[in-house]
């Protein structure tokens, strides 16, 4: 237990809910009208447009030079300054699972929460001690500190300075800051950490699918000092982007004036769904400018009755006050819910 409390255990078999199935919301919502409206997830509703692509992206397997070209790409956008620092990977779930085994045992693992559920759960799964800890001082004492920067699903932001701190104090030691900037895309480049890099004790996590809202694509990236993003990449093994993913990557990714726009266009659609979620009696605590997070003693009967309507938002059991919105995408989409959201 840290001394500013909050702190608990984690099981490695306890599962991990998430938004985005449709299958369980037509399962709990049967008589819901098609389509149903998903804004369980925090994934961008207007989608980078797809680049015509030609038929040797699905036939040939990837060329490595085209693997390096997106990580070269790819740095340029997240403010690398070596394309040896970014690994290219089928998304950033792979990579959550993935690095703990590349981590030799350590002895503590402390994950700032209440947070994105699978960073715990990848290091409960490989044998390791996991506290999940209600404060940032609290990340000092163990040998891995895990934070997601902006959080999910609260929005919480830690200031570069002071996760840098906590950095070099892992680095003392040997130690290991994990930041997921999953979400950072679109809330501005000084909250990353990426221009630290290269930092002995920091690896930092960014996504694609979310910000760009091609999630099916399966695209994302860590960014580590050369010797330890060469770690990872062997790891992954060859051909682990599909040719379609690095087509795709290249293009967006050297497209900084479509990301700026969709920040702006996202961030009024922020304070848009704001308004409506406080017109409808709900409070807002937080969140970023791809999902609010808002606090209502009447969760319950307001997820049952936007799924009736046909509208998945995401609920946390272990916060039962708390209701997750995703951004609508259109007009219409925008008045399905305010009809929902009126009861």
């Amino acid at each position: 237990m840290s001394e500013c409390g909050g702190a608990s255990s984690l099981r490695p078999e306890e599962g991990v809910a998430h938004g985005g199935h449709l299958a369980e919301a037509r399962h709990l919502f049967p008589g819901a009208p098609e389509p149903f409206l998903d804004l369980s997830t925090g994934i961008n509703p207007i989608p980078y447009a797809l680049p015509p692509l030609g038929p040797e992206s699905f036939t040939r397997l990837p060329e490595p030079d085209a693997v390096a070209a997106l990580e070269h790409i790819a740095a340029t956008a997240y403010g690398a300054t070596d394309p040896g620092m970014v690994v290219a990977a089928p998304g950033t779930q792979i990579l959550i699972d993935l690095l703990p085994r590349l981590w030799p045992s350590p002895r503590s693992v402390a994950v700032l929460g209440p947070t994105y559920a699978e960073h715990a759960r990848a290091w409960a799964r490989i044998g390791c001690p996991v506290d999940k800890v209600g404060c940032f001082a609290a990340l000092g004492a163990a040998d891995v500190a895990v934070v997601c920067n902006p959080n999910n699903p609260d929005g919480r932001r830690i200031a570069p300075g002071q996760l840098l701190t906590l950095a070099n104090q892992l680095a003392a030691r040997a130690g290991l800051l994990l930041v997921d900037e999953t979400f950072v895309d679109l809330e501005g480049d000084d909250l990353s950490l990426a221009n630290a890099l290269p930092h002995p004790a920091l690896i930092l996590l960014r996504s694609f699918g979310k910000t760009y809202g091609l999630a099916g694509l399966r695209l994302g990236f860590a960014l580590a000092a050369p010797e330890r993003a060469a770690t990872i990449r062997a790891a992954l093994g060859p051909w682990a982007v599909s040719g379609p993913a690095i087509a795709i990557g290249c293009q967006a990714l050297a497209d900084p004036a479509w990301r700026a726009q969709a920040a702006c266009r996202l961030a009024d659609a922020a304070r848009m769904l704001d308004a409506e979620l406080v017109r409808a009696g709900l409070r807002v605590i937080g969140g970023t400018r791809l999902f609010r997070l808002a606090e209502t003693n009447d969760a319950v009967s307001i997820f049952a009755r936007l799924g009736r309507a046909g509208i998945l938002i995401r609920r946390f059991a272990e916060h039962p006050t708390w209701l997750r919105f995703g951004q609508p995408a259109d007009p219409s989409a925008w008045q399905r819910l305010r009809a929902a959201l009126t009861p």
